[in-house]
C-alpha cells in the first residue's frame, strides 16, 4: 500500500507515493517528472492531458485550456472548441489523469490521498478545489494541504528544525506566488498570521518577458505572419517554447541564443542573465514585499526566523535568492528540486506517518475520510498526439541582438514602485547543508535600484499577441495568458513599460502606473482621482478630484467611494466590494465627504488604512458594490502614497 500527495500548479503537475517510510517523486511525464497542467478537448469529445494535451493544443488552440488553476473560482466559463468547462472541472481531469497514472504503475489504487493548493486561497476557492477532487473520484481518504506547509514537511526531512523554530516559505511556481510563515510544533507545523499570494507572477509571466524580448530584437516580424496559417502558428508556439528554455537556462548560464525559426525569419536572438534580471526585477520586489506582510501578520521578525525555504520552479533564478537574502538577512533554503517540494511534503501528509531527523511531522491537512457520492467525469484519454511538423532546415543565420524592451506584466504582479525603491540584489554565496540538497543563501548587501511598470488589456488576435512589446497608458485590469498565437478566445496579452537600468541618473521612470490619474480612469461616467494623502496631527487626510455625473454622493443609498490601504495593487480593487464573494471581500471604509478625514483611532483606519504605504478608492454603488469601468472592471479611481509628517 502506499499513500499519494498530488500538487496540481498552474503550469505543471507533479505527484509523489509514500511507502515504507520513504516519498519518492513519481515521473509523470516522458521527459521529466512533472506533466503541464494542460487540458484539451478533441473532435471526438474525448479529452487528453498532461504532454500529449500540449503538444496537440500547439496546432489546436482553440481546443485547448492552459493555467485554469488562474481561473479556479472564476464564473466564466473557459471555451474548449466552443465548449464550456469550468476551471474545477478541468483540474478534476488532471487529478483524475495523474491517479490513473499512479494507478497503472503502482498495481492499484493510494490507500489515501492528499492534495495541495495556494495557501492565500479563500475558503469559496479551496471549496472549489474539494468539489474537484470529488469529481475526480480519487480513491481512498482525501486530506487537503496548503503548499508552503507541504513544502515545510518536505523540507523538515532534510534539515533538521526543532519546535517552536520558525521557517517562511517564498513559493514561486509557474502562475502563482506563496508566502507564509510556520512555526515548528510537535506534531507538525502551524501557519502563523495570514499567508500572502500574488495570484497573477511565477514563471509564465517571466517566459512573456523574454517573448517581448524576442519581439523587440525581430521588429515587426512576427506581426507580419498569418493568423491563419498552421505554420505559422505553429513555429510561434515553439518559439515560445525557445522562450521558456531560454529562461531556465539563465539559471546556469550568463547568456543564451533564443533559436527563431519562423516562415517568414531564421535568425537567433541573444539574451544575457543581466538584461533577463532587470526585465523580472519589478516582479520580484513585489514578492517580496508580499513576503514582508506575511512576516509582519505573523507577529515576527525576520531575525527569529530559522530560515526561508524558496520552493517552486522560477525560484531557481539566482536573483531570487539573493534578492530574498540582502532582503532578510536569513539564510536561504533552496531545494536541489523546487518543483517537486509540494508533492514530496504532500505524500508524507497523506501517510500520516510523517518522518524526519527530529521527530514525526505531521500536517494540519484536514482529512476526509468519507467522500460524497463522485460526480460523473468521462473517460480520460492521455494518448499521445504529435503536433505538426515544423521544417527545422539547418540555415546560416545572423545573429539579432534585441534593444532595451518592456516586460509584460500583469496586472497583480508588480507592486507599485515606493518612493524610496527596494534594494536590488548583489550576488549571493551558496553553502552546503550536510543533508537533504537544500543550500543556503547567506545574505550581503545590496545597492538599490527603481523600475516601474504599466500594464494594458489587449486585444485576442495575433496582431496584437505577438506585439507584447508595446508600451501604453492605457491599465485595464487583465491576466497574462499563454495563449498560442492568439487565438484562444480568452487570451489576455499585457504589456508594460518596465525600467531598464537608465543611462543617466536624470532618467525619471515616472510615477506608478496605479497613481496615475489616467484618461482611462476619467473616460468612466463617474470617477475619482486622489490627488493626496497626509497623516499629520493624529489624523489621516486624503484630497481628491471626483465626477459623480449629477449624483448626490451618499454612503447610505447612492454613490459613494470605496477607500482601502495597499500597496496599488494589492489588494485588488475587485475585492474591495459586496460583488466580490465574502470570503474573499478586503477592509474598506466608505466616504461621500471631500476631503476624506479620519482619526487615527477610528477603527475605518485601523482596519482599512493602518500602516499601507498607499491609499486607493474606486466608485461604489448604493449596495457597496464596485461600479464597472468600460473594460467590465473596477477601475474607476487610483492610489496616492500615504505621507506620515
Amino acid at each position: 500500500m502506499y499513500a499519494l500527495g498530488i500538487d496540481l500548479g498552474t503550469t505543471y503537475t507533479a505527484a509523489a507515493t509514500w511507502r515504507d517510510g520513504h516519498a519518492e517523486i513519481v515521473p509523470l511525464g516522458s521527459h521529466s517528472a512533472a506533466i503541464p497542467s494542460v487540458v484539451l478537448l478533441r473532435e471526438d469529445e474525448t479529452f487528453l492531458t498532461g504532454e500529449a494535451a500540449s503538444r496537440r493544443g500547439l496546432t489546436e488552440p482553440h481546443q485547448v485550456a492552459r493555467e485554469f488553476k488562474r481561473r479556479m473560482g472564476d464564473t466564466t466559463p473557459i471555451l474548449l472548441g466552443g465548449v464550456p468547462q469550468s476551471a474545477e472541472a478541468l483540474t478534476a481531469r488532471m487529478l483524475r489523469a495523474v491517479a490513473d497514472q499512479v494507478i497503472a504503475r503502482e498495481g492499484g489504487a493510494a490507500a489515501a490521498t492528499c492534495v495541495s493548493y495556494p495557501a492565500n486561497w479563500g475558503p469559496y476557492k479551496t471549496d472549489l478545489m474539494r468539489q474537484a477532487v470529488r469529481m475526480a473520484d480519487l480513491d481512498g481518504p482525501i486530506t487537503y494541504t496548503t503548499e508552503p506547509e507541504a513544502a515545510a514537511v518536505s523540507y523538515a526531512q532534510q534539515q533538521r528544525i526543532e519546535p517552536g523554530s520558525i521557517v517562511a516559505v517564498y513559493d514561486l511556481g509557474g502562475g502563482t506566488f506563496d508566502a507564509a510563515v510556520l512555526r515548528k510544533t510537535g506534531l507538525g507545523f502551524d501557519i502563523l498570521g495570514r499567508p500572502e499570494g500574488i495570484e497573477r507572477l511565477g514563471g509564465i509571466d517571466f517566459d512573456a518577458a523574454v517573448f517581448s524580448h524576442v519581439q523587440a530584437a525581430l521588429g515587426g516580424k512576427l506581426a507580419e505572419l498569418d493568423e491563419d496559417d498552421g505554420t505559422a502558428i505553429a513555429a510561434v508556439a515553439r518559439l515560445r517554447e525557445e522562450c521558456v528554455h531560454a529562461k531556465e537556462a539563465l539559471s546556469s548560464d550568463t547568456d543564451t541564443t533564443i533559436p527563431v525559426l519562423l516562415p517568414n525569419i531564421a535568425t537567433e536572438v541573444r539574451l544575457t542573465r543581466a538584461e533577463f534580471e532587470a526585465m523580472v526585477r519589478p516582479a520580484l520586489y513585489g514578492s517580496v514585499e508580499a513576503l514582508k506582510r506575511a512576516i509582519r501578520s505573523a507577529d515576527v521578525t525576520p531575525g527569529q526566523l530559522h530560515s526561508i525555504l524558496l520552493v517552486g520552479g522560477s525560484s531557481r533564478m539566482p536573483i531570487v535568492a539573493q534578492l530574498v537574502a540582502s532582503e532578510f538577512d536569513r539564510p536561504v533554503a533552496v531545494d536541489a528540486h523546487p518543483k517537486h517540494a509540494v508533492a514530496l511534503g504532500a505524500a508524507w501528509l497523506a501517510s500520516g506517518k510523517q518522518a524526519q531527523p527530529s521527530g514525526p511531522v505531521s500536517g494540519r491537512a484536514s482529512a476526509r475520510p468519507s467522500r460524497p457520492a463522485p460526480l460523473p467525469v468521462p473517460q480520460v484519454s492521455s494518448t499521445p498526439v504529435s503536433s505538426a511538423p515544423v521544417s527545422s532546415a539547418p540555415v546560416s543565420v545572423p545573429q539579432v541582438s534585441a534593444p532595451p524592451v518592456t516586460f509584460p506584466a500583469q496586472p497583480t504582479a508588480f507592486l507599485a514602485a515606493s518612493p524610496t525603491p527596494p534594494a536590488a540584489p548583489v550576488k549571493a554565496r551558496a553553502a552546503a547543508v550536510p543533508s537533504g540538497g537544500f543550500p543556503t543563501v547567506k545574505p550581503r548587501p545590496a545597492p538599490t535600484g527603481r523600475a516601474a511598470v504599466e500594464r494594458r488589456r489587449s486585444r485576442r488576435r495575433l496582431t496584437l499577441l505577438i506585439a507584447v512589446g508595446a508600451v501604453t497608458a492605457v491599465l485595464a485590469a487583465a491576466g497574462v495568458a499563454y495563449a498560442q498565437f492568439g487565438l484562444k478566445d480568452r487570451a489576455k496579452e499585457l504589456t508594460g513599460a518596465g525600467a531598464t537600468t537608465p543611462a543617466s541618473p536624470s532618467v525619471n521612470a515616472g510615477p506608478p502606473a496605479d497613481e496615475v490619474c489616467s484618461d482611462a480612469i476619467k473616460s468612466n461616467k463617474r470617477w475619482v482621482c486622489l490627488t493626496s494623502a497626509v497623516v499629520a496631527d493624529g489624523k489621516l487626510t486624503i484630497d481628491y478630484d471626483v465626477e459623480w455625473a449629477g449624483s448626490t454622493p451618499d454612503v447610505s443609498g447612492g454613490f459613494h467611494l470605496h477607500m482601502w490601504g495597499g500597496d496599488g495593487t494589492y489588494p485588488a480593487d475587485h475585492d474591495m466590494g459586496s460583488h466580490a464573494p465574502k470570503a474573499d471581500q478586503g477592509e474598506w471604509y466608505v466616504e461621500d465627504r471631500n476631503p476624506s478625514v479620519l482619526d487615527l483611532d477610528d477603527k475605518r483606519y485601523t482596519r482599512a488604512i493602518a500602516d499601507a504605504p498607499k491609499v486607493c478608492a474606486r466608485i461604489a454603488l448604493a449596495g457597496h458594490g464596485l461600479v464597472k469601468d468600460a473594460n467590465e472592471g473596477y477601475l474607476t479611481g487610483n492610489c496616492v502614497p500615504i505621507t506620515r509628517e
